[in-house]
């Protein structure tokens, strides 16, 4: 049985946690090596054009994850410090709540065909609506891996653009189930086979044939309720310390901000992007897409705002609730291709697309309230910093064990500046 709660895990020798990490999960040492190997270039090659090499970034595992009363040890992959351990401890508080409660919608995606040269657009989308079934039907008459799996055409919707640049023209909208995948090449190969068909029902000309990654039909949401004591905090500096009621108020006006101005919301949604990204990136899902489905959700009202939205139940507890976008898959693509992706979705135990989705939002609200905690609390920097002060000394110089001893010297200054560690990493060498 898998246990995300592994204390000490920080302490440990790379190798040490790689057994450990065996010992707390139900893969061998051996089905873990692809997270310490790098990408072969021959598969490489066949990945993206022009390959000349691959490029490595930091892996980590995420604990304390409790998602749907199961635990779950996440994988994710970033190079920004702090992270992977925010949302670590964010999840140790959420555990004490029941942890995370998420939910996803249908694997629905949209494909759109955008239709030039019609005069009359609401008699040609009559038309377009007449043929409905006929359309689908047609569209679900070619064989594909999709359709075996019981996805598919679901519906066509119709959308009239009545003012651009060049004029008006018609938006006919592809509703396609792609079950455990993310779905692009499918949803754009339907409206190929369809954009003949339209052409000949409307008397237009169908232009651009291709999914849209405002992916509102395939939701992820994630809950989860902080009892207000896990929130008291005592910080690093001096007696600096908060109850759980003013750290719970603290965060709630964070958010607000972020609810209000566009200027905060950017970096608000930012940090929950940095729990997001990281896991699609590890299970070799598509983080762009991702991010641009995200940020245009956010703006869907009309005002760029705040993803997540946070308040307190009746008992005065921290409740949380992010609701995005999120189209990742579990078969297809670069997840069938790349080892460590295979190896995360092992690790994970997801069975399914809308279970990966699960997590993922879940591990967003969780790096939204550790980034929301610290600016409530000691402030973000101080934290942050802190875990920078080690890349500081590395590229100082610093190697081995004078790593950790010039770094810790420069956050307990509170000088993490590159000329700063040469000066200490200089006095540590000479023995001074």
């Amino acid at each position: 049985m898998t246990t995300s709660r592994i204390p000490g895990f920080y302490n440990l020798t790379l190798d040490q946690r790689l057994a450990t990490l065996a010992d707390a999960s139900h893969l061998s040492q051996g089905e873990l090596i692809p997270f310490t190997s790098p990408l072969a270039p021959d598969i490489a090659s066949h990945m993206v054009e022009n390959v000349i090499g691959t490029y490595s970034l930091p892996l980590g595992i995420a604990l304390n994850f409790t998602v749907n009363r199961r635990d779950v040890l996440i994988p994710m992959v970033i190079e920004e410090p702090s992270v992977v351990a925010g949302a670590s401890f964010m999840a140790k508080l959420a555990r004490a709540g029941g942890g995370f409660t998420a939910t996803s919608t249908e694997p629905l995606m949209i494909g759109q065909l955008q239709v030039l040269g019609l005069e009359d657009l609401s008699k040609a989308a009559e038309q377009v609506l007449a043929n409905k079934a006929e359309l689908l039907a047609y569209v679900d008459a070619a064989e594909s891996s999709l359709k075996s799996r019981g996805g598919g055409a679901r519906d066509l919707e119709v959308r009239l653009i009545e003012e651009s640049p060049i004029g008006k023209f018609l938006v006919i909208h592809l509703i396609y189930d792609v079950r455990d995948a993310m779905g692009a090449n499918a949803v754009n190969t339907a409206c190929e086979r369809l954009a003949p068909k339209i052409e000949s029902i409307t008397g237009g000309r169908a232009h651009l044939r291709i999914l849209s990654n405002l992916t509102d039909r395939r939701m992820a949401k994630a809950t989860c309720v902080i009892p207000v004591k896990e929130l008291a905090f005592v910080g690093q500096i001096g007696s600096l310390s908060y109850t759980g009621e003013e750290v719970r108020n603290g965060i709630i006006a964070a958010y607000a901000f972020a609810a209000a101005d566009p200027y905060r919301a950017a970096t608000h949604n930012k940090g929950i992007m940095n729990g997001v990204d990281p896991v699609v990136i590890a299970t070799g899902n598509d983080w762009r897409a991702i991010e641009a489905g995200a940020h245009a959700y956010a703006a869907r009202s009309g005002k760029y705002a705040s993803l997540s939205t946070w308040s307190k139940d009746e008992n005065g507890n921290l409740l949380g609730e992010l609701e995005m976008p999120l189209a990742v898959g579990i078969v297809g693509g670069a997840t069938k291709v790349h080892p460590a992706a295979q190896a995360a979705i092992k690790l994970m135990n997801v069975k399914s697309a809308g279970e990966l989705a699960e997590i993922i939002v879940s591990v967003g609200l969780a790096q939204n309230m550790a980034a929301l905690r610290a600016l409530a609390t000691e402030g973000i920097q101080r934290g942050h910093m802190s875990l920078h002060a080690r890349q500081v000394a590395i590229a100082a110089g610093a190697s081995g064990e004078l790593i950790e001893r010039v770094a810790s010297q420069i956050a307990a200054e509170g000088i993490v500046r590159i000329d700063r560690a040469k000066e200490i990493l200089k006095t540590m060498e000479s023995g001074k």
